[in-house]
């Protein structure tokens, strides 16, 4: 006949317990990894040329996409750099947390097909220490990403290199 044990039933629940709050420590310390790889350039980095002008370079992530973080009017966004978008690319609804004001809508084909989009203007746009002022974009009401697709109604604004593995942004002479 076996007996009944209270504590061994107890330290079962605090082994599972200390599983739990293990795996969950695990995760909050890796996300950062997880973060960075994705994001290499949460702080790009910034510098001034011997002619100075403003330069910003960017590190390529895992998957080779140029991610950064910048601003739009004093608010931080983040960026994936995309030279194929005729214009920056703001998701409705961090287009609604920017303010940002639709003024009026046209069709665009875009990699998923064609979508219709609202006209915008930027007032301020910057990427580390270069800033941009009355950039074209369009709020497309399709895109449910979290991040803003820096076309090239703002990149032909600045001159770019690609060099190995970085891009280097530079304000015009």
């Amino acid at each position: 006949m076996t007996e009944y044990d209270p504590t061994n039933k107890m330290a079962k629940v605090f082994v599972w317990i200390a599983w739990i709050i293990a795996l969950a420590l695990l995760m909050f310390l890796f996300q950062d990894v997880l973060d960075e790889q994705y994001n290499p350039n949460s702080q790009p980095e910034m510098r001034l040329t011997s002619a100075g002008q403003a330069e910003v370079v960017l590190n390529q992530n895992r998957q080779g996409h140029y991610v950064a973080r910048g601003m739009i009017n004093d608010t931080p966004v983040t960026f994936l750099l995309d030279t194929g978008a005729t214009q920056v690319s703001i998701p409705a609804h961090i287009a609604d947390q920017l303010g940002l004001v639709a003024q009026g809508s046209y069709p665009v084909q875009t990699a998923n097909g064609r979508v219709t989009v609202y006209k915008t203007e930027i007032a301020q746009l910057s990427l580390g220490n270069i800033f941009l002022y009355n950039v074209a974009a369009h709020i497309n009401p399709a895109m449910k990403a979290d991040e803003i697709l820096l076309g090239m109604s703002a990149l032909k604004r600045v001159d770019f290199q690609q060099t190995g593995k970085q891009l280097i942004l530079r304000d015009p002479p």
